[in-house]
């Protein structure tokens, strides 16, 4: 609970700060999206992926994170060809309908629906799935749907310079030869990585705000029905055939992929310059909208 209101008074602080005529709100957004990028995500690959044991049985609940993302890659991308989209609304919503916020809302959700033992799983999802796929992929599209003419080729370059993803590939060699993080820096890499959620919603206030033209916008309705319905319906009808449908780790499968937008997607989209104001619409006023459909999911599940 303390959490929630911590990251409440940060909404607040970034809402207040922005009607700030004198504040550098450009400058103070981009400090703090390079923060939660190049300090937050590098700390929790170190605090998180090497703890990871690499196993088949893990496989089924992370890919489920993997399905939905390159879901939303195939059709966003094939509808925004058909519909001709721009490249920016394109990318923002494959980025962010395509990960979903499973530590942040899912975490609290899924240990209050399910109990603790529902945890470990969902630290699977979250981990192996939305985690590596906003430090490798969730980059991989920013750089290509952002790029201007010509610049096809600095890609590879600008994926491999991107902190997250450096460190990413650290850990996960580190996890592959079963090395630890160093114990002296956990506490360190741990105090870090608890200022992502605070830090990630006050980023979102910065930039957040409503207008009747952005609630009426085909892509954040588009945007919203992936990542709401569309995505756990795949995942349910595909994965009921692998995993009891009675079983947690189906229900915390579904569940997790019915999450809200993920806001660190949020913040790479805005990051790459893919319109900001409906990525931050999306991961903002995502989290209230998806407690009514996540209740929908729980009572469906049963």
């Amino acid at each position: 609970m303390t959490g929630v209101i911590i990251a409440f008074l940060c909404l607040l602080l970034g809402l207040f700060l922005q009607k700030q005529q004198n504040l550098p709100i450009e400058k103070t957004t981009k400090w703090v999206n390079a923060y939660l990028l190049n300090i937050v995500l590098p700390a929790l690959a170190l605090l998180y992926i090497p703890q990871i044991e690499p196993g088949w049985n893990l496989l089924l609940p992370i890919s489920s994170a993997w399905l939905t993302f390159l879901g939303s890659w195939l059709i966003f991308g094939m509808l925004g060809k058909a519909l001709r989209w721009d490249n920016q609304t394109i990318g923002c919503l494959v980025i962010v309908a395509g990960l979903a916020n499973t530590s942040f809302l899912g975490f609290p959700v899924v240990e209050g629906l399910y109990g603790k033992e529902a945890l470990p799983i969902a630290l699977l999802i979250d981990q192996g799935g939305s985690f590596l796929l906003v430090s490798s992929l969730a980059i991989l599209v920013g750089s290509i749907y952002s790029h201007q003419e010509g610049n096809l080729r600095t890609i590879p370059l600008k994926i491999l310079r991107f902190p997250p993803f450096s460190f990413l590939l650290v850990t996960i060699t580190m996890s592959i030869l079963g090395w630890k993080t160093p114990e002296f820096l956990l506490p360190i890499v741990s105090l870090i990585g608890k200022t992502m959620a605070p830090v990630a919603i006050f980023a979102i206030g910065l930039k957040f705000s409503i207008d009747f033209d952005s609630l009426s916008s085909k892509y954040y309705w588009f945007g919203m029905g992936y990542r709401l319905l569309l995505a756990p319906l795949v995942v349910w009808l595909i994965y009921r055939n692998f995993l009891p449908e009675n079983s947690l780790e189906f229900k915390v499968t579904v569940l997790e992929s019915g999450m809200a937008p993920m806001i660190t997607g949020s913040i790479v989209a805005i990051q790459y310059g893919l319109k900001p104001k409906l990525a931050t619409l999306l991961a903002g006023l995502g989290i209230p909208i998806s407690i009514l459909s996540l209740m929908v999911w729980y009572y469906f599940l049963g």
